[in-house]
């Protein structure tokens, strides 16, 4: 090759990664919006109001609001798997997903490709949690600003059920009081308990686009 022509292909390539680059931030910013402004099709809480009785409409609102923060918790996490930590979350996302064509279009949008639907899970004991909502955790902290090894607060998607008395939800305790049939929420974000170290996850910084965390294939 010759060299007169080295900076003009080095150029070349440097503009071909800038453009992908700035595309990909671009991608990014239209899901984070599109899942933010999304208006979820009203019959939705209709059927909630089934699964729920007794509800509200503000909690009916709350419920989906912990809807929102886990599809942008699933958009953050790179195709890897996020737990559910809701059951009454849970139940507004199964009524998503059983409308068909709204929720394929949404998931087209908000995570270019569709996310499966697997069933709420918590942690596998009060001071045990497994991979998905350890990833839920920090992913969900991430989007409070709160942080997932001293907590102040729970972020919504973990306080929900017990802030509206959801009577087989879950509940999580930052106090990690011994015997209150809560799960220790100080011990989520940790890799082996209160004296492990608290691993962090690459995906939280926002850099991730990608959908299918909810289920495999």
């Amino acid at each position: 090759m010759d060299v007169q022509l080295i900076p003009l292909v080095f150029l070349g390539i440097m503009v071909v990664v800038l453009a992908g680059g700035i595309g990909h931030g671009l991608r990014r910013y239209r899901r984070r919006q599109f899942i933010d402004g999304y208006r979820f099709p009203l019959y939705l809480a209709a059927k909630l109001r089934e699964a729920r009785p007794g509800l509200s409409h503000e909690q009916e609102a709350l419920v989906f609001d912990g809807l929102r923060q886990y599809f942008h918790a699933c958009r953050l996490a790179n195709g890897r798997f996020v737990s559910m930590p809701s059951k009454a979350v849970d139940d507004a996302w199964h009524a998503f997903i059983l409308s068909t064509r709204a929720y394929r279009d949404f998931c087209a949008r908000g995570f270019g490709r569709f996310l499966h639907h697997t069933p709420a899970e918590a942690m596998r004991t009060p001071t045990l949690a497994g991979e998905g909502i350890r990833r839920a955790w920090r992913l969900c902290c991430t989007l409070e600003k709160v942080d997932p090894r001293a907590p102040a607060a729970l972020p919504l998607l973990f306080a929900v059920d017990q802030a509206l008395a959801i009577a087989d939800g879950y509940r999580y305790d930052l106090a990690c009081t011994p015997a209150s049939g809560t799960y220790c929420a100080s011990h989520i974000g940790c890799s082996s308990g209160c004296g492990g170290g608290c691993s962090g996850d690459s995906s939280a910084d926002g850099g991730g686009d990608g959908g299918g965390c909810g289920g495999g294939d």
